[in-house]
């Protein structure tokens, strides 16, 4: 299945989390956040301004990224979670 975001939306995919903290404490799932980053898999064409021209998008495929907690729309694809958010809701591209 091929998905391709409209507008200004990206498709992110979460990427996962460590299990264990720097000293070496094993985090139980109970205890665990969902990740706050991830990878960008498809972007819109960017959204269209006043005047009717297209803005192009800040991000591209492949491009790890920062989020907000309560971002995008929670989508599962074949078995592979997924999250649908606007370019406004992604904090930083980490580089």
């Amino acid at each position: 299945m091929k998905l391709k975001p409209l507008a200004d939306r990206v498709l992110v995919r979460r990427l996962e989390v460590e299990e264990k903290t720097v000293g070496g404490i094993i985090i139980p799932d109970s205890a665990k956040e969902k990740p706050l980053k991830g990878e960008i898999i498809a972007a819109g064409p960017g959204k269209l301004d006043d005047n009717g021209s297209r803005v192009t998008l800040g991000v591209k495929e492949g491009d790890a990224v920062l989020f907000a907690k309560y971002a995008g729309t929670e989508i599962s694809i074949e078995g592979v979670d997924y999250l649908i958010m606007r370019e406004d809701d992604i904090l930083a591209v980490v580089e």
